[in-house]
């Protein structure tokens, strides 16, 4: 392989294959092109630093350099965060999963910083999270909240929630016709659906009456082309299938959806050049639908090979999305020199994509067989694919759950 040809194939993008315009330049068909030849650029340059260290297996997974990165970020963020007020209780989320992802622990004085964030982050006149202090009660912090929990792993902790109140809450925005508003005069959508089943299940108040017609609201919103829409009649969206499909498999109902039809349109998202996954028909490549996406894929399989039931223990582990292709996006082109993800080559890190793109990583490395790199260095934690939990967290904290009863 010649250094110098910028047209040289790279031995990972040989196969690929290369947008087609059919003749019919567009804006959209331009900012593909315009990826992939970053991608591309991206791909010849670790051929070329693999061919001179042949001690080193590239892609190298920068855990230290991550690990850095979250670390500064849970004890703050840059003032151009402040956008994200609303979002706190999520980057709780964020940062906290993908430190465990990496198997990091944090030092107890930050922990106990987090766990007063996220007590002061409760609406007491609605029983839900906010997304911080003196903000209203809101599924989707609600959700990120009880998942910061989860990984935070304490009984002490975990005996502190107020689960009376938090049924409540999910009560009062509980939709007639099986739907949840993401707060009291807010909207609907499978979004606020996804929340209320994870909290309910994760901490044992969930009950009949309370997802009386979900199932079948969920259904109303798979489109034509097989994914799901955010609200009946929308265009099928990566994030809103997921939340669709996780949130009927945690009601046991993966059958009353077309799985055939969302499994064919989730793994014609996996873009053939770059390998990652794209969130919609005719978009970009994004990192972060490395989970939504993946994870649509790992729970439709599950539910075609008949395993319905809530299993902490996912047992099937040869997804039928291309797992290397996925891996090489990530670790090649998604992260960032000094810790963190991005989105796509050329933009910035930020907690978010880091979270989703170690999620992905983490469900294409079901198999140790299908890590790509050193399978030492580049492993990372499991996680319920449902959930986005890590695997033992969460059976800790159900176990927990499951164990007492609520107030």
């Amino acid at each position: 392989m010649e250094a110098d040809s910028g047209s040289q194939e790279t031995e990972r993008s040989v196969g690929r294959e290369r947008h087609d315009n059919e003749g019919i330049p567009t804006a959209s068909s331009f900012a593909q092109e315009q990826v992939e030849e970053h991608v591309a650029q991206i791909f010849k340059s670790y051929e070329l630093w693999s061919g001179l260290d042949t001690e080193v297996e590239f892609p190298l997974l920068r855990t230290a350099e991550h690990r850095k990165f979250l670390s500064a970020s849970l004890s703050g963020l840059p003032e151009s965060f402040g956008k994200l007020d609303s979002s706190q209780t999520w980057l709780c989320y964020w940062i906290l999963h993908s430190l465990a992802l990496l198997d990091s622990r944090i030092d107890d004085r930050l922990r106990d910083a987090v766990v007063v964030k996220l007590t002061n982050s409760i609406d007491k006149e609605s029983g839900g999270y906010g997304g911080g202090p003196y903000q209203y009660g809101h599924l989707a912090p609600t959700y990120a909240a009880i998942n910061s929990l989860v990984i935070i792993g304490s009984p002490t902790v975990w005996s502190s929630v107020d689960r009376e109140g938090l049924k409540k809450f999910l009560y009062k925005v509980r939709v007639g016709d099986g739907s949840f508003v993401v707060h009291e005069g807010g909207e609907s959508d499978i979004r606020a659906v996804y929340c209320a089943v994870v909290v309910a299940k994760i901490l044992n108040i969930d009950s009949a009456d309370l997802f009386d017609g979900t199932v079948e609201w969920i259904v109303r919103c798979q489109t034509y082309e097989g994914g799901f829409g955010g609200d009946p009649g929308q265009e099928a969206h990566g994030g809103y299938s997921f939340c669709a499909i996780a949130a009927l498999y945690l009601l046991n109902a993966l059958h009353m959806c077309d799985l055939k039809a969302l499994m064919r349109w989730t793994v014609n998202r996996q873009m053939p050049f770059e390998g990652g996954f794209q969130g919609r028909t005719n978009k970009l490549v994004d990192s972060c639908y490395s989970f939504w996406q993946g994870a649509t894929v790992v729970i439709a399989q599950l539910g075609l090979s008949g395993r319905e039931s809530l299993e902490l223990d996912t047992g099937k582990k040869d997804w039928i999305f291309n797992k290397e292709l996925l891996q090489e996006y990530v670790l090649m082109c998604c992260q960032d020199e000094y810790g963190g993800f991005m989105d796509k080559p050329h933009v910035r890190r930020d907690p978010y994509h880091t979270c989703y793109a170690l999620s992905g990583l983490s469900l294409a490395q079901s198999c140790r067989e299908h890590i790509v790199g050193d399978v030492h260095k580049n492993a990372v934690k499991q996680i319920h694919p449902a959930f986005n939990l890590p695997l033992k967290k969460l059976t800790e904290a159900m176990d927990f759950f499951y164990g007492s009863t609520t107030k």
